[in-house]
């Protein structure tokens, strides 16, 4: 069996001499070749250091306390590495110089606790610093976590410092193949799972950040809205079923309005606001973001706004609209398109999207008057719903009809 070599140096480096003429003392540990360097918290005056003997030279007491310390981290190294041989461990540099700080002492942190801490914060700061819907897609996220740890490593939980590159490049495939996620949904749960990677790498849970090579990309995605015709048609089409009816209502509403659901959802009296010439704003912090929002309100919101004025759930939850939850919102615009005749995909946020690209920017609404109704902290935002339209480029080139003819 081949010998093991083990040495033990303790080594002052001449360029990192202070202005004092001091200079820290390190521990470098090699095993078979390969070694770990330590700072042991001694520094020592570099004209006095022996480099052959490791020592101090000097007759004064600070210098003989600075060698009695050297002596006995020296028996304590030799100490470790004849338990680590007795105990048939595996012997490594690193390994030696970890039990010698008791970095293997440190108490095990695992991934889902400090993923559960963050979310319990997050949960205090509803109203303040957090919006709900936040809150909910960091506990969706907690939630595909687990479940991953679970399909991946047939364990409850595993220690935050085994979370390594390979972790996140499985659990970016889990999330496509297992949970059907978009490459876009992926990216999104895999960013709110960096944020706990970052916390660990603050609180020195982990030393490595696992995501130090990934980069994250979105996808472009072409989001449908609808045009005037299209519009014009919900709003005309009779609708008997009241379910539908009370969908439909809420849909336009968002779509001359631009507000999302969650701020369709809290829309209340007190967002209600005359201006000096007596005409009705909606101001409102927009509770994704909480950037304000300041909305004219046109005649066709504002007749759906007295329409719901004493309605049962409005009047018991001190809301302006009767709305349901997202899902329910969804699935019956599903069913509103197809008796309407659109082929689009209609969502909730097919409404905000519509009242960006139709109802403002497609009549000459400034992309700065845009931003604002939207809530939006910048034009850059707001770009993506400006839409090209077939009416907005046949205006265009009217002007230019009259001016050229044949013969």
């Amino acid at each position: 069996m081949k010998r093991m070599t083990f040495k033990i140096l303790f080594v002052v480096k001449a360029s990192r001499v202070a202005k004092d003429g001091k200079s820290p003392v390190y521990l470098r540990v090699t095993i078979n070749g390969q070694r770990c360097e330590t700072s042991i918290s001694l520094k020592v005056d570099f004209k006095k250091w022996n480099t052959i003997a490791e020592k101090v030279i000097g007759d004064d007491r600070g210098d003989q306390e600075i060698n009695f310390r050297l002596d006995t981290i020296r028996m304590r190294i030799m100490q470790i590495y004849r338990e680590m041989e007795f105990d048939r461990k595996e012997i490594t540099a690193h390994k030696i110089i970890d039990q010698y700080l008791g970095r293997n002492d440190k108490p095990v942190i695992m991934l889902l606790d400090v993923f559960r801490e963050h979310n319990e914060r997050c949960r205090k700061l509803i109203g303040k610093d957090m919006a709900p819907a936040t809150v909910t897609r960091y506990e969706t996220s907690l939630k595909h976590t687990a479940n991953f740890i679970q399909f991946n490593f047939h364990k409850e939980d595993i220690p935050i410092t085994e979370v390594n590159h390979k972790f996140i490049t499985d659990y970016e495939f889990y999330l496509k193949t297992e949970r059907n996620c978009s490459h876009n949904s992926a990216t999104k749960y895999l960013k709110n799972f960096k944020k706990i990677i970052r916390i660990a790498l603050a609180n020195d849970y982990i030393s490595k950040d696992p995501f130090a090579n990934i980069k994250f990309t979105l996808d472009e995605v072409e989001r449908d809205f609808l045009e005037d015709s299209e519009i014009q048609r919900i709003i005309d089409k009779e609708i008997t079923i009241e379910r539908l009816a009370q969908v439909r209502d809420i849909f336009v509403f968002s779509i001359f309005t631009g507000l999302a659901f969650s701020d369709l959802k809290g829309l209340t009296a007190e967002h209600i606001a005359t201006d000096n010439n007596g005409a009705l704003w909606i101001r409102k912090k927009r509770q994704k973001t909480n950037n304000m929002c300041n909305i004219p309100l046109l005649d066709v919101p504002k007749q759906i706004l007295a329409k719901y004025k004493t309605h049962p759930v409005c009047v018991q939850k001190g809301t302006l609209l009767p709305v349901l939850c997202n899902q329910k919102m969804n699935a019956y615009l599903k069913e509103l398109a197809d008796i309407c005749g659109i082929a689009k995909k209609v969502s909730t946020h097919t409404g905000r999207h519509s009242f960006g690209t139709s109802v403002a920017l497609a009549n000459g609404v400034s992309i700065e008057n845009v931003a604002k109704m939207l809530g939006h902290s910048d034009t850059k935002m707001t770009r993506h719903y400006a839409k090209v339209l077939d009416k907005s480029i046949m205006r265009d080139m009217e002007g230019i009809n009259g001016k050229f003819s044949i013969g």
